[in-house]
């Protein structure tokens, strides 16, 4: 078996994107394709040569089948996504929007295989993994995955892992806004590494510049806070550094969606390979530009040869204290 350099887990969903544009109830022809923040990461990561371990859960259904196969041929390992006889898998509606507009998304997940998720499901082997990415949206799904992401997260910084955070805030997830913040911020406190949107991070924190929500989780523990700032770029800092990366000028946005998850791509990939925070936020910023200029989740996101081949147009960049 091989070492497993990244662990993620989450609720994929097969997702059915409009042909045409128009309200979705007018739309007869639809693409099938599959959707989630966590696994479109792992797939990026997967693209650029890490070994990916998929913990989740599909119903024993086609869409279960759609999903995990779709994962496998991506190269990420499925071996940890369990089959769930009792509850189906979740999919959503995508609607086809022009000129970079953000679409509409109807989402049908309630009940579904991946929100049962549970600390059982942790295989001993997963805690071996180098990395743990998690983001807000498991622990919103229901209680079990909210134990779920802490466990994760509490073990594996425990034992000596890096450990990344993306709130990916989903409000209609969520009882109420007050819980959303009360516990996205707890998990943002048990990673080394934060990578908030900004107007997530106004929500999270209450501050409205990017150094004080910064500061907000690194007087909680985090190590370095990564703030996104659309095509403007992103904001870094850590105890000793900070540093605003500008963005990457994109000629047309075709769809806005899995941008942000490419940025934590860019970062996670960057960081795990020993480059600085400002080379990781330059490369985050390189593949979410990639991401908007596609059609759908995740298939914009790069390869190692297209990062390669790229490389030469993100200048070198060292941090200063």
């Amino acid at each position: 078996m091989s070492e497993i350099d990244i662990l993620s887990f989450g609720e994929t969903m097969t997702m059915l994107v409009a042909e045409q544009a128009g309200d979705l109830a007018a739309v007869r022809h639809f693409e099938k394709r599959i959707a989630g923040a966590d696994s479109n990461v792992a797939i990026g990561l997967s693209r650029l040569g890490f070994n990916v371990a998929w913990l989740s859960r599909v119903g024993n259904d086609s869409m279960g089948r759609f999903v995990t196969e779709s994962l496998r041929q991506e190269g990420v390992d499925c071996r940890y996504v369990a089959v769930d006889a009792a509850h189906p898998t979740g999919f959503q509606f995508k609607s086809l929007e022009q000129d970079g507009a953000d679409p509409v998304v109807e989402y049908f997940r309630r009940g579904s295989a991946a929100s049962h998720l549970s600390v059982s499901d942790i295989a001993p082997e997963l805690l071996s993994a180098r990395h743990l990415h998690v983001t807000g949206i498991p622990a919103a799904l229901s209680d079990s995955c909210r134990e779920l992401s802490r466990t994760l997260m509490i073990q594996m910084r425990g034992a000596g892992r890096s450990v990344s955070f993306d709130p990916n805030l989903r409000p209609s997830l969520w009882s109420s806004q007050a819980e959303m913040i009360r516990e996205v911020n707890h998990l943002a406190s048990l990673a080394h590494w934060v990578m908030p949107g900004m107007a997530e991070g106004e929500l999270l924190t209450g501050h409205d510049t990017p150094a004080d929500i910064a500061q907000f989780y690194l007087d909680k523990g985090v190590e370095a806070v990564v703030i996104k700032l659309g095509a403007k770029g992103a904001y870094y800092r850590t105890q000793l550094n900070e540093a605003f990366v500008p963005g990457v000028p994109v000629a047309r946005v075709i769809d806005t969606v899995g941008a942000g998850d490419g940025f934590a791509v860019g970062v996670i990939s960057a960081l795990l390979e020993n480059l600085d925070f400002t080379q990781a936020t330059a490369r985050g910023n390189w593949i979410g530009a990639q991401a908007v200029q596609s059609r759908g989740d995740m298939e914009g996101l790069p390869d190692r040869a297209a990062l390669q081949a790229a490389h030469a147009a993100l200048p070198p960049r060292r941090e200063t204290a």
